[in-house]
């Protein structure tokens, strides 16, 4: 059983890449729905890299538009849900009442399945064009790059349950909007993930003034 270095990186490369941003947003709404949002995450990305291996390069033909653009409606719905949450949660903090909103959750894990399933097919575009050239290189190098992704999770988990519940419903906000507006120019052209980056802080500072304002 022969492993191909460059096949191994590879797959190890596009499933850190990928995955590693749906274990953003995972991190984000777990303030939300607490640790239940990270399962599923992983079984939306457990889905769609069962059926890569399984069925292979029939998975490529699935119109990813689609699936862009309803998660995109899904995040865009949550986004201005949690934007007039952090609003509530800034008066609530400035009056010292103890506050919890209700109602979000079960959103909250459409979302995360949605973000798994979306960054999982992703990655498995890549993986599919890998598996014909050695599926053994590919196999270990998505399995590598899930444990790295899950340690890294692991690890960046309890520095943000520091955050206070406030700050943290700004910055969800502002990711799934910054997502949402991204997978929907991605449904129509070719985008670079660096926007990702001006979209978030465009959204945080628009999220974080209207929080915020008097």
């Amino acid at each position: 059983m022969f492993v191909d270095p460059a096949i191994f990186l590879a797959a190890m490369g596009i499933t850190l890449l990928e995955i590693s941003e749906a274990s953003a947003v995972g991190l984000a709404i777990s303030s939300e729905g607490g640790n239940k949002v990270f399962l599923y995450v992983a079984l939306g990305v457990l889905i769609v890299f069962v059926i890569a291996f399984a069925v292979g390069q029939q998975m490529a033909r699935l119109p990813i538009v689609y699936i862009r653009i309803v998660a995109g409606v899904l995040l865009l719905y949550f986004g201005l849900r949690l934007t007039r949450s952090a609003r509530r949660a800034v008066l609530r903090s400035r009056s010292s009442v103890p506050y919890k909103d209700e109602g979000i959750e079960k959103g909250v894990f459409y979302t995360a399945f949605s973000v798994g399933l979306v960054e999982a097919f992703e990655a498995a575009i890549v993986l599919i064009a890998l598996i014909p050239n050695n599926f053994y290189s590919t196999l270990y190098g998505m399995t590598l790059g899930l444990l790295v992704v899950v340690l890294g999770t692991v690890i960046l988990k309890s520095q943000v349950r520091k955050i206070k519940q406030a700050k943290m419903k700004v910055v969800v906000a502002a990711l799934l909007l910054s997502f949402s507006v991204f997978w929907f120019a991605e449904a129509v052209i070719t985008v670079s993930d660096l926007w990702l980056v001006p979209l978030f802080i465009i959204f945080g500072l628009a999220v974080y003034f209207f929080a915020h304002r008097k």
